[in-house]
């Protein structure tokens, strides 16, 4: 089973072809585990998210 229950672009359950094409060019905004709202820094050479439940990811 995946930890995955929740779009990282939208926060609506499942995952949509739109929103995985627009995951390609921007940080996730919400948790895939939990659905809350991220905080998200963009730097030169990546991103960084954190939610407050699950902590931090990056890319």
């Amino acid at each position: 089973m995946t930890d995955q229950q929740f779009c990282g672009h939208c926060g609506e359950p499942g995952e949509h072809p739109l929103c995985v094409r627009q995951l390609a060019l921007d940080p996730p905004r919400y948790c895939t585990r939990c659905r809350r709202r991220m905080v998200v820094q963009v730097h030169p050479t990546g991103w960084s998210a954190r939610c407050v439940e699950h902590g931090a990811i990056s890319g």
